[in-house]
């Protein structure tokens, strides 16, 4: 283990926004506890048939929190994004299943 200095863009609980000095962009960091709740979830969604929809739908909800954040963390300290905002649009969907075309 070594300590080192980073920049702390936002201190928002379960999603920080820090940078490595040094590196081009910042990133989220993510704590073991929430990456383990949300393998757990996406394990749960895949295997838990009856429950996939919702499960599916608030680990997806989970997941664009992130991005949502980290774009607005970068619209405050007017950073240019490192991805093409159309491959991420800020929006939350509730994806057609198989089972909804019955």
């Amino acid at each position: 283990m070594h300590v080192e200095s980073v920049e702390i863009f936002s201190d928002q609980s379960n999603m920080p926004v820090i940078g490595h000095l040094g590196r081009q962009f910042p990133g989220v960091l993510v704590q073991g506890d929430t990456l383990h709740t949300l393998c757990a979830q996406a394990i749960k969604a895949l295997w838990d048939r009856p429950d996939v929809r919702d499960e599916l739908q608030d680990l997806h909800n989970k997941l664009l929190s992130m991005p949502a954040h980290y774009k607005t963390v970068f619209n405050e300290h007017q950073f240019a994004l490192p991805f093409v905002e159309t491959l991420m649009p800020n929006y939350s969907f509730r994806p057609k299943l198989l089972s909804d075309a019955a």
